[in-house]
């Protein structure tokens, strides 16, 4: 599929891209700004996060949490979401509101910081502060990518702190904080809007204009904070953790810091996730679950994080009143058959089969597409590359993925991350 892509740049900086598709009545609008947890200062994470929240609490000419009724009023979806990289809002909604989304995000751009009051924000800081203790904190294996993100990454790294921040850095943050973080980084020379779905080009434009061009620039943004460039191999030692928490399953991750998305080695990762587990045929779920049946769950996959280093995990389940050593042996058994053989050429076709299919379904909805769109204008300027990316995973061989293995996925650049039950470590 050939996606229409057309990109221009208003005064004021904001980078729009436009994707029309007439095959259904509704639009989507999606906004990224160029900010994630990555840009936190020691002491302050979980802010980008906790902005997220206060992004629905109200603006200039939008009252409260009117933002969300507005949408749902006319039948649309709205959310938003944080990463280390980006913060994104997306509205899905019928084409003839289109004006209404744009409106409402423009109107949040140019106008937040007008409805910032200290009762939203304490309101909005427990609700963050509850999200971490009911997803993080009390839920089996809930931190584990924050303890992943400790190992893997550097003290001095950008990607050393969860998303979701610190119970006491959220604490310690301030309604001056929230503002000088809205003020630093959410103006439109830091930000992609893109609009997909079913409109006219040209009254598209209109729009942006009319609704976005009021809003002035802002200041350049400042340098990530920390050390963001960081040697994709740790040139070290095997890295362990073990938690005894209140789980049913003990639990393995095995990660190993790779170089970030949008190099060659990123795709040949996300290949490699579906050589290993993508699917009932896959090598690790046909060996550990089938035939071995030492677990009832594995998985793999690259982080999609862009500065300096990214990360390849793969996580599985020991079987109830089992032990987790065989299963990490086995899982790394897995790692040395393809260092020791590329995988074949049925198993590539395979493989690669998966991905395009996960990828083409993907782009057939309209929010994912214009998320995406978002994702490759931010990350690397060039929105285009959604119509060329499925040729860098056709490019790979068999030989690019032992390769990778043999290169990165080393003992002494890996990571090994346990959960066990504290029933069973009081037993013995």
């Amino acid at each position: 599929m050939q996606i229409p892509i057309e990109q221009y740049t208003l005064d004021n900086g904001l980078r729009v891209v436009l994707s029309s598709d007439h095959a259904l009545p509704i639009v989507a609008v999606n906004l990224w700004y160029n900010v994630g947890s990555r840009d936190e200062q020691p002491g302050r994470t979980g802010l980008a996060h906790l902005f997220e929240h206060m992004m629905f609490q109200g603006s200039l000419n939008v009252t409260d949490t009117q933002h969300i009724q507005w949408v749902e009023r006319v039948g649309g979806t709205i959310n938003a979401s944080t990463w280390l990289d980006r913060t994104n809002y997306y509205t899905i909604l019928p084409s003839s509101h289109l004006e209404l989304a744009l409106w409402l995000d423009a109107d949040r751009m140019g106008g937040f910081v007008a409805a910032l009051t200290q009762e939203k924000f304490d309101n909005q800081r427990e609700v963050v502060k509850n999200e971490r203790r009911q997803r993080v904190d009390n839920a089996p294996y809930g931190d584990w990518d924050e303890r992943l993100q400790r190992l893997v990454w550097p003290e001095d790294h950008p990607y050393h702190h969860a998303v979701i921040g610190s119970m006491e850095d959220l604490d310690a943050a301030s309604l001056e904080d929230v503002a000088n973080f809205f003020r630093t980084y959410y103006a439109p020379n830091n930000a992609v809007l893109t609009v997909c779905g079913d409109f006219d080009p040209a009254e598209a434009r209109a729009m942006v204009e009319r609704h976005f061009g009021p809003v002035p620039r802002g200041p350049e943004v400042p340098p990530i904070p920390g050390r963001p460039v960081v040697d994709p191999i740790q040139s070290g030692t095997l890295v362990r953790e073990r938690v005894e928490s209140a789980v049913a399953l003990a639990r393995v991750y095995v990660a190993h810091r790779i170089p970030p998305y949008g190099t060659t080695e990123y795709y040949v990762a996300d290949l490699l996730s579906e050589l290993l587990a993508g699917g009932k045929s896959a090598r690790m779920y046909r060996s550990l679950v089938r035939e071995q049946r030492m677990t009832a769950s594995v998985g793999a996959f690259p982080f999609p994080a862009v500065k300096g280093a990214s990360a390849f995990v793969m996580r599985g389940n020991a079987l109830p009143g089992h032990s987790p050593e065989p299963l990490e042996a086995a899982m790394l058994a897995e790692l040395q058959a393809v260092a020791d053989a590329p995988p074949t050429d049925a198993e590539m076709e395979r493989a690669m089969t998966g991905l395009e299919a996960r990828r083409i379904l993907e782009l057939q909805k309209i929010g994912e597409r214009a998320d995406n769109i978002s994702m490759l204008a931010t990350y690397f300027g060039d929105p285009e590359l959604i119509n060329t990316e499925l040729e860098r995973y056709r490019a790979l061989t068999a030989r690019d993925v032992q390769a990778f293995v043999q290169t990165y996925l080393t003992e002494d650049n890996r990571v090994v991350l346990t959960y066990v039950p504290q029933a069973a470590v009081e037993a013995a």
